[in-house]
């Protein structure tokens, strides 16, 4: 056998254990089973991910089409289980999925950096401040609080 035969015929089984390994890993979005399932090592998965653009992006998305076959397979035994009556599986979906049973948190959003503060605004920032670090906070001559 000569040498590019040869080489040709490494490159042809890598390409192989990449397609399984793919394949593999849109049933079980785990590395490791999947990687153990496809009879590849780890370390050459991930050797394979940093020479090959395009095994790492195929792989990726191999991966998040696995989490989502998951995901939809979990939602539909959730689903199960809420019409058997399974109160923990009732109390778990409607806490993350109706606004009355959610986290009883206040959402908030960031102030942006361009964005004035009202000087009633600021007074109760300084006092939030306050009171969370224990230390008094003044104002910087930038326009920063700092404590």
């Amino acid at each position: 056998m000569s040498d590019s035969t040869y080489e040709k015929t490494i490159e042809e089984r890598q390409a192989s254990d990449k397609q399984k390994l793919i394949a593999t890993l849109k049933e079980m979005p785990i590395i490791m089973a999947a990687c153990k399932r496809a009879g590849i090592s780890r370390d050459t998965y991930y050797r394979w991910r940093q020479e090959d653009k395009v095994f790492r992006r195929e792989s990726g998305d191999a991966l998040n089409q696995g989490i989502e076959s998951v995901s939809d397979m979990s939602e539909g035994q959730m689903i199960k289980l809420i019409n058997e009556g399974k109160m923990p599986a009732i109390a778990l979906w409607l806490k993350n999925n109706h606004p009355r049973y959610g986290s009883k948190g206040r959402s908030h959003t960031p102030i942006g950096s361009t964005e004035e503060l009202t000087p009633e605004e600021e007074k109760m920032m300084l006092e939030a401040l306050q009171l969370a670090s224990g230390k008094a906070v003044t104002k910087h001559k930038h326009g920063r609080n700092i404590p």
